[in-house]
């Protein structure tokens, strides 16, 4: 049986793009897409919702929330088969159980409070740090739209242990899905305290870490798929934000976070925190088993 694309629902705008996201991803993969709302709240406290149904905001319950969303799901893609839940729970706690018998976890950036989009709710950033299976916050927008794909790729940041990359193998899969293309970005610094003081070898050290970021790359992309067009590119600079960057002309990024087994603290690494908060597009969060 086909794992499900699991989205948590909250009834914020965020939450409803990301239902968007995820319809059209279950779509692609021809996977069900299964809605959980998780609180142990049972009324909704907001205005968005309470609007499109007509009532008081105190009136929202978890009922309507799910519901809203299934119908707003089915109308954007008819034929995903879909599925709803309520748990009475924390909502970080059920979105990591979900995440065990999930093949993707959706978020949106944000729930229910009134910080600016730009700062990522406490629950995805804490989901994205235990996550079992890849999650995507969708960000990006700010109309209560998910749109369309436009950029025509992928990209994906390629780590300093590239062989057998869990988020490589994520982004061409992506990318086949959509097919797109897949932009390979291996971020490289010079080491300040690497300087020397002869002028004709002044250039030497930079271009042997621009290099290792060559090999880096070639190993990542050494068994990717070949019917998937990639490009491969090295850019000076810290890593996160080279890849905020490059998220601009990106439909997704795609970043691995590494999980160690027995470990229960948050794993999630600077790059990945960085772009979670400042992307300019959807996230792709992919567990790297270390």
């Amino acid at each position: 049986m086909d794992l499900p694309i699991v989205v948590g629902v909250d009834g914020s705008e965020p939450s409803l793009r990301a239902v968007d996201w995820a319809v059209d991803e279950a779509e692609l993969r021809g996977a069900p897409l299964r809605l959980v709302y998780a609180s142990l709240w049972e009324r909704y406290e907001g205005t968005s919702l309470a609007a499109d149904l007509d009532k008081p905001s105190e009136e929202v319950r978890a009922e309507d929330i799910v519901d809203t969303a299934a119908r707003r799901a089915h109308d954007r893609r008819p034929d995903v088969k879909i599925s709803t839940d309520v748990l009475a729970e924390e909502p970080e706690y059920a979105l990591v159980r979900e995440s065990r018998s999930a093949s993707v976890l959706v978020t949106g950036t944000r729930g229910r409070s009134g910080l600016a989009e730009a700062l990522l709710g406490s629950v995805s950033l804490i989901v994205a740090g235990h996550a079992q299976c890849p999650m995507i916050v969708v960000r990006g927008n700010h109309d209560n739209q998910a749109r369309t794909g436009t950029h025509g790729r992928v990209v994906v940041g390629v780590g300093e242990k590239p062989a057998g990359s869990a988020a490589v193998r994520f982004a061409f899969e992506e990318a086949r899905r959509r097919g797109v293309q897949v932009d390979a970005v291996r971020a490289w610094r010079w080491p300040a305290h690497e300087s020397t003081d002869h002028a004709l070898m002044a250039g030497e050290p930079a271009r042997l870490h621009e290099r290792q970021a060559v090999k880096t790359l070639e190993a990542a992309l050494r068994d990717v798929p070949t019917d998937v067009a990639s490009r491969r590119r090295t850019v000076e600079g810290h890593t996160r934000p080279v890849l905020v960057d490059a998220s601009k002309d990106a439909d997704l990024l795609v970043v691995g976070a590494r999980r160690r087994p027995g470990h229960y603290g948050l794993q999630l690494g600077r790059v990945a925190h960085g772009v979670l908060h400042h992307s300019a597009c959807p996230v792709a969060i992919v567990p790297e088993v270390v």
